[in-house]
C-alpha cells in the first residue's frame, strides 16, 4: 500500500511539473516583448507609423514606455494611466481604442510599476511630487523628440492627480488635458463607494459579504479606507456590481490577471514585474495614502489650458458626482463633461467611439459641442 501510495505521488508530482513546463513554455510564446507594428495592405510596415517600446532615464531612473502612432506627424499625446503605478497598456492592446489614428500616443508607465519597476527605485522617490515631475520630464522629452511645442494629455483615475498637477504646474506644455476618472476627494469617493456596497449586499441578503464589508469600518476612520482600497474585496465586489474597471467586466481574473499575461507587448519578466510591483512595491509606499488623503479640488483650482473630463455614468471607483462637483468649479478657458451612458470606470475601453468622436470634433478644435449639456 505504502509502495503504491508512493508511486501515485511521483506521478502526481511529475504530471504538476509537466504542466508547469507547458504553462511556463506557453507563457514565453506569447510574450516576445514587441508591440505590433502597423502594416499596409501589402503587408509592409505603413509608412510614417511607429510601434515601439524604449527605455530612457526620467528623474535618475530608467523607464519604459510604448509609443504608437500611424502618423508621427499627428499630435503627441501623452497618456498617464491609473493605479497609480499599475500600467493598463494591456488594455490598451486588447480593445485597440484607437487613438493612435488621431496622435503619437506614449504609454508612459510610472516609476516603480510594469517597465519602469526595478531596484534602482526606492521607496522614498515613490511620492507624488516625483511622479509629477517625472511626467513634466516625459513631456519635454516628447516635446523635443517630435519636435512639438505643446503635447495633449489624457490620464485616467489614479494617474489623473499626477496629470492635473503637471499641467497646473506647466501649463504652456499642454494643448489639452482629459481626464478620465478624475479625482478629486478620493476618501469621500470610497465612503460613498462603501455605502453602496453594503445597500446592495444587505438587499440582496448576501450576509457574508455584508460582514466582510464591515469589517473595515470605513466610515469612520481614513486609516480604514486605506486598508479597504487595498483589500481584495473592494476590487472583487465592484466589479460584481459593474461599478470598478467596467461596467461589464464581473471578473477581475477574466478582465485584468489574463489580459496582462496573454499581452504580447510585454516579455514575460516584464509582466512578473507588473504584479510584483503591485503587491508587494507598491504597498510600502505612502503614494496611495497621499491620493487619498488630498482634496485636489483646493489645489488646482483653474488650468488655462482646455479642460474635458470623461466619467462612466456607473463608476463608483472615482465618482462621477465628486468629478463633476469639481469640473463645475474650475476654471478653464474651455471645459467639457463628457458622461458615458454605458460604462463604469473606464469610457475609452467600454465605449471607444463615443470617445473618439469627443476627440476628433471637440478636443482637437479646443471646442465643446458634444459636452453634457448641464
Amino acid at each position: 500500500m505504502k509502495k503504491l501510495k508512493k508511486q501515485m505521488a511521483i506521478i502526481a508530482i511529475s504530471l504538476l511539473f509537466g504542466l508547469g513546463i507547458i504553462v511556463l513554455s506557453l507563457l514565453i510564446i506569447i510574450s516576445p516583448g514587441k508591440p505590433e507594428k502597423y502594416l499596409d495592405e501589402r503587408g509592409n510596415i505603413l509608412t510614417g507609423s511607429i510601434s515601439e517600446k524604449l527605455f530612457i532615464p526620467i528623474g535618475g531612473v530608467r523607464q519604459g514606455m510604448f509609443i504608437k502612432s500611424k502618423n508621427i506627424n499627428n499630435p503627441v499625446l501623452l497618456y498617464v494611466h491609473g493605479g497609480p503605478v499599475f500600467p493598463n497598456y494591456f488594455l490598451i492592446d486588447k480593445y485597440n481604442p484607437g487613438l493612435e489614428d488621431y496622435f503619437t500616443v506614449c504609454y508612459w508607465e510610472q516609476r516603480g510599476g510594469g517597465l519602469s519597476y526595478s531596484r534602482d527605485v526606492t521607496i522614498q522617490s515613490m511620492n507624488l511630487n516625483q511622479l509629477v515631475t517625472d511626467a513634466i520630464e516625459v513631456t519635454n522629452y516628447l516635446r523635443k523628440r517630435f519636435g512639438k511645442e505643446r503635447i495633449y494629455m489624457i490620464a485616467h483615475s489614479g494617474g489623473s492627480p499626477i496629470a492635473l498637477l503637471a499641467a497646473s504646474r506647466e501649463p504652456q506644455l499642454y494643448s489639452a488635458y482629459i481626464a478620465m476618472a478624475q479625482i478629486t476627494k478620493q476618501t469621500e469617493s470610497e465612503r460613498i463607494n462603501y455605502k453602496y456596497l453594503l445597500e446592495q449586499y444587505t438587499l440582496a441578503g448576501n450576509q457574508k459579504k455584508v460582514e466582510e464589508l464591515k469589517k473595515y469600518n470605513v466610515l469612520e476612520s481614513d486609516s480604514s479606507i486605506i486598508l479597504f482600497y487595498n483589500s481584495v474585496i473592494r476590487d472583487k465586489y465592484m466589479h460584481e456590481l459593474g461599478i470598478g474597471t467596467m461596467h461589464n467586466m464581473k471578473s477581475i481574473f477574466s478582465g485584468v490577471f489574463i489580459p496582462v499575461w496573454t499581452c504580447r507587448a510585454y516579455t514575460l519578466s516584464e509582466k512578473i514585474k507588473i504584479w510584483k510591483s503591485k503587491f508587494f512595491f507598491r504597498p510600502k509606499t505612502n503614494l496611495i495614502k497621499e491620493i487619498l488623503l488630498s482634496d485636489f479640488t483646493k489645489e488646482v483650482q483653474r488650468l488655462d489650458i482646455p479642460i474635458y473630463f470623461f466619467s462612466g455614468k456607473y463608476d463608483l471607483t472615482v465618482n462621477i458626482n465628486l468629478a463633476k462637483d469639481y469640473f463645475n468649479k474650475i476654471e478653464a478657458p474651455v471645459k467639457g463633461f463628457y458622461t458615458f451612458d454605458k460604462s463604469a470606470h473606464s469610457p475609452l475601453f467600454e465605449e471607444p467611439k463615443k470617445v473618439i468622436e469627443v476627440i476628433e470634433k471637440d478636443v482637437l478644435n479646443n471646442t465643446c459641442n458634444l459636452a453634457d449639456k448641464n
